[in-house]
C-alpha cells in the first residue's frame, strides 16, 4: 500500500491543496495527517472539511487543541495565541466538533503516528538524536511517524542497539526501512521551517517498506494574502516566503 504522511497544515489551504494533488498523481492509497491541521493560518474550515474528507487517519495536534479550549495559550508565542483566538471565533461547529473526536497518537495501522512523539504526543519537539533514541524506545511499532517541529528529518537506531543517528530530509531523499527501528518527520504541509518554504508530505510504501520526501511548490502569494486579509500578524505570511 502505498501512503501519503503529512503534518502541520495550519489552514494554509493553497499547500493543502497542492499536497492532496501531488499525491494523487503519486497514486497513494491513503493519507495520514499528524495533526495541527488549523493555526496560523486563515482557511481553518476548508483545511478541516478537506482533512475529513481525504484522510483515512488524522490526528489532533496542539493547536487544534488550542483551539477547542484544551490548552492554555499562554505557552503560546503572541502571534500562534491571535491565530487560535482568531480561529475559534472563525471555524464553524462541526469542524470543532471533527477535531474534538481525534486523538494526538494512532498505533492501529502499519506504522505508528504521533503528532509530536511516543513520549509526549501533543508537545514534544524531536530535532535530536540523544532524544530520538528515548522516543524510539517509547514507541508503539518498528517504525513511527511525528509531526510538530515542521521540520523534515528521520532518525534510524538499530533492532538491539539503543544509539539512534538521525539527518535533515531534502526533497527526493529516500528511505529503506525495512530494518531497524526508526522516527521520521515528514515536515510541515502548510508553515515548513526547515528553510525550504515548498510544501512538504512523504510517501511510504508499506510493503517494500520504503519512504520518499516530496516537497511541492504552491501559491504562497494567495496564502499570504488571506493572512493578511484576515488581519493576522503579518509575519505569519512572510515567514511563508522563507520557510522558517
Amino acid at each position: 500500500m502505498l501512503v501519503a504522511v503529512f503534518s502541520d497544515i495550519h489552514a494554509n489551504l493553497p499547500a493543502f491543496e497542492a499536497v492532496l494533488r501531488d499525491s494523487d498523481e503519486a497514486g497513494v492509497d491513503e493519507r495520514w495527517c499528524l495533526g495541527d491541521v488549523v493555526g496560523y493560518g486563515a482557511d481553518p474550515d476548508l483545511c478541516v472539511e478537506l482533512a475529513r474528507e481525504r484522510c483515512e487517519a488524522c490526528l489532533v495536534g496542539n493547536h487544534d487543541l488550542a483551539v477547542l479550549g484544551e490548552l492554555d495559550t499562554r505557552t503560546f508565542s503572541a502571534a500562534a495565541a491571535a491565530a487560535v483566538e482568531w480561529t475559534v471565533e472563525h471555524t464553524e461547529r462541526r469542524n470543532r466538533d471533527f477535531l474534538a473526536g481525534l486523538s494526538p497518537s494512532d498505533a492501529s495501522l502499519a506504522a505508528a503516528l504521533y503528532h509530536a512523539s511516543p513520549r509526549d504526543p501533543v508537545w514534544e519537539y524531536v530535532l535530536w538524536p540523544e532524544q530520538a533514541a528515548d522516543c524510539i524506545a517509547a514507541q508503539d511499532k518498528r517504525v513511527s511517524f511525528v509531526g510538530h517541529s515542521h521540520v523534515a528529518l528521520f532518525f534510524s537506531a538499530a533492532d538491539d542497539d539503543g544509539e539512534a543517528h538521525g539527518w535533515q530530509a531534502g526533497a527526493g531523499t529516500r528511505l529503506e526501512i525495512a530494518d531497524g527501528r526508526w522516527l521520521i518527520n515528514p515536515g510541515s504541509v502548510g508553515q515548513p521551517r526547515d528553510g525550504d518554504p515548498r510544501a512538504a508530505w512523504l510517501e511510504l510504501d508499506t510493503e517494500r517498506w520504503e519512504a520518499t520526501y516530496h516537497r511541492v511548490g504552491y501559491d504562497i502569494e494567495r496564502a499570504a494574502r488571506s493572512i493578511e486579509a484576515a488581519e493576522l500578524p503579518d509575519h505569519l505570511a512572510r515567514r511563508l516566503f522563507l520557510g522558517r
